[in-house]
Formats: structure tokens, sequence, C-alpha cells
């Protein structure tokens, strides 16, 4: 039987190496035998990077396998700024990435590299005899490769877009994206209604209102209905946020800006549906205590204006 153990990450959300190694000390007293790991470039919650520095130098003295999962951080990587993020990579047994993601291919599109090819065929190998063929030692059968035996041809339309964009293209066309969400963070973080969870890094902003669960459900409820805009929600360390995506390839700031008026007029309109104290005479309000909490409930929402 095969167990799988989801390891905690550090106030950044990162698998860190201390933490592997702990779980691999504590399932061997177990009896048990740990033999792969899977870390992740760009985790799809929050876009945080696990440190693969640290991580990997742990797997190879153990001798364990270690997957790195780039779908969507990994095109990132093909402008050099951002490589000190795969720090480690060297030790990396598979890693895949998904330029439909994050490298303007159309879905779907997933790259795979393996160190070892020979491990990972020997263990899908499919080869009954009216598959067998006369050009087995000089090409590359990849029905090998995964548990389907045939498969369409994604690499054309990866190759087509590479041709028409270029590295520099495709180099500026996630540099724009990084930009524009680094702005979307600059608005949220100048505005007191808001917080940012966690670091943004490449195109992805997490963000809530400094309210409860329940307001913050609400508000993305409210922005998807409205069908201006759409974003997914995540659960880090047990508190719902916002993931705010930058998608579109022509994107501009006024794009962004746009977006967060929207959001930001509508989180107010939220915080003020929640405030159930009226406007009422003096001598409506039946204690001193209930009027004292409403004018409170009144000025939290002035500075919030």
């Amino acid at each position: 039987m095969v167990k799988l153990k989801i390891l905690d990450t550090d106030a950044k959300f990162r698998l860190r190496g201390r933490t592997l190694r702990l779980a691999i000390e504590e399932d061997r007293n177990l009896g048990l035998i740990p033999f792969f790991v899977s870390t992740t470039l760009g985790t799809t919650s929050c876009c945080s990077f696990d440190v693969l520095s640290e991580i990997g130098p742990v797997c190879h003295e153990n001798d364990l396998w270690l997957h790195v999962d780039g779908a969507y951080g990994g095109s990132a990587m093909i402008c050099p700024e951002f490589r000190p993020l795969m720090e480690g990579i060297e030790y990396a047994m598979s890693f895949n990435t998904n330029p439909n993601k994050f490298m303007l291919i159309n879905f779907d599109c997933s790259t795979m590299w393996v160190k070892d090819r020979y491990k990972l065929t020997q263990a899908l190998v499919v080869d009954p005899l009216y598959l067998q063929h006369s050009w087995t030692d000089k090409a590359i059968d990849y029905r090998h490769w995964s548990i389907p035996l045939s498969r369409r041809f994604r690499s054309l339309k990866l190759w087509f877009v590479i041709r028409v964009y270029g590295v520099e293209g495709l180099q500026s066309y996630i540099r724009r994206h990084c930009r524009l969400a680094k702005l979307f963070e600059q608005l949220i973080r100048a505005d007191n209604i808001f917080e940012i969870v966690g670091d943004v890094i490449l195109g992805l902003v997490c963000f809530r209102m400094v309210a409860s669960e329940e307001m913050n459900q609400a508000l993305l409820t409210k922005l998807n209905s409205s069908g201006r805009i759409h974003m997914v929600p995540a659960s880090l360390n047990g508190r719902f946020v916002i993931r705010f995506c930058v998608c579109a390839e022509h994107a501009t700031e006024k794009d962004i800006q746009i977006a967060y008026d929207f959001i930001s007029q509508t989180a107010r309109h939220i915080y003020q549906d929640s405030v159930s104290c009226p406007l009422a005479e003096d001598d409506e309000l039946e204690t001193a205590e209930e009027k004292e909490e409403c004018i409170g409930q009144i000025s939290f929402l002035s500075s919030l204006f």
C-alpha cells in the first residue's frame, strides 16, 4: 500500500528541507519506506515556491525521487530574473510545466522532462507483438511514456507560438503580467479595507477584506455574479482568500485600475450592508451603550471611504 503524506509549510507557504527530513525520519521509524517527493514552483493556491535548494540535497541523501511541478511558475523560468526561484533544480528527477497556463498556448499543453527515462518507461511499457516495430532502437516511442498509447500533436502548437512570438516576445508577455500584478498589489496595500496574503511573485495576487470569512465570501460571490470579473478562492492557513490572476494577453494598467475600482466599491457596499445599526433619533436608542456602539460602527465606515 502506498501512503500519501502532506507536509506542513512555512510562513510563506513553502516546503522546507528540515520539514522533509523530519518526515522521512518519522516514516522510517514507523517501518515505512519513503521513495517520492513532489514539490511545486508556483502553487495553485498562492503561487509559492518550495525551497528546492534545501529539499534537493535531502532527497539526494535519502535516494528519493524528486519531482518538481512547475505547472504555472515553470514557464516564468524563461526569464533569467526568476531563475533563482528554481535553485536546486539539478536534484530533480522529473520536471513538468504547462505552457497553456503562462505561455500563450491554448489548452491543453504540458511538457515533461525526466532525468532517467528508462525508469519511467519501464513502469509504463506496453509492448504486445502487434505494437512492435523495427524502429525501436532508432526513435523514441512515446507510447511508453504515459498510460495512453496515442496522443495528440500538442508540440506543434507550442512550436508555432515560439516561432511567432520568439523567446523575447514570450519573456515580455510574462514580465508585463508580473508588473500588472504588482500594480494591483500596490493598489490593494494602499487601501485599508484589504490585506495581502502571501508574497506576490508572478501574476497572482491573493487578498481579502479585513473582515469576517462570511463577508469575504459574500464579496467574491457578488463580484463573480456581476459578470464583470471572475476570481476563485483559496484557503491559506484556514483563512478564505480571493485570488486575482492577470490572465488576459493584452491586459493593461487601465484594466487593472478598473478591476481594482470595481472590487473596492463592491467591498464597501458589503461593509455598508453589514452595518445593522439604523440612523435613528436619540430617543429611539434603548440604551447609551447601543448609541455608543452605533457611532463606533459609523466612524469605522467613514474611515474606509
